[in-house]
């Protein structure tokens, strides 16, 4: 596996196809990222297109890694503008590809986006994910806190609402 890599906003949409692809597998898969299966071609084109929006005003790093040349993984830091919250930054869309994972891969991608956090200034990072999966154990792992648990946060494909549990890390 080559390096962490940030994207920037042309970047982003040269790498599209791959993008879309990647968001449309773990969608289909299973993952609770904010769409449900099966992840339409062009909303999922829409929303990599607002990340490099995102990523041109500097509000948003995303960060992918690459197995070989082949995007397999990303992560993005959502970093707060407002004037009292300059200090934080929310975890985002921790996503890889099916056929890469168990491989370390999103450690690395959440190692280097702290690290990428820290040289923002960024020291309080929060995220939320869907209470079970498995990344909560990937989260506890890495030191992240959880706060709680909201019940029916998320609605599922089967139509069912699940639980959302948040977590922070304050990064020192």
């Amino acid at each position: 596996m080559n390096p962490i890599q940030p994207l920037t906003e042309m970047q982003t949409h040269a790498a599209l196809p791959e993008l879309v692809a990647l968001l449309r597998d773990v969608v289909d898969a299973g993952a609770s990222v904010g769409f449900l299966p099966p992840l339409d071609e062009q909303l999922a084109r829409e929303y990599w297109t607002d990340v490099a929006r995102a990523t041109a005003k500097q509000s948003r790093i995303l960060l992918v890694a690459r197995n070989d040349s082949q995007i397999v993984g990303t992560v993005q830091l959502d970093l707060c503008t407002r004037q009292n919250g300059l200090h934080r930054a929310e975890v985002m869309k921790l996503l890889v590809h099916t056929a890469h994972r168990r491989q370390g891969i999103g450690t690395a991608l959440m190692r280097a986006l702290e690290r990428k956090a820290m040289r923002a200034q960024r020291t309080t990072l929060v995220l939320d994910t869907r209470a079970g999966d498995p990344s909560e154990a990937l989260y506890a792992k890495l030191g992240y806190v959880r706060a709680g648990i909201i019940p029916e946060y998320a609605q599922s494909a089967n139509g069912a609402r699940d639980a959302s549990a948040f977590y922070y890390r304050l990064l020192k």
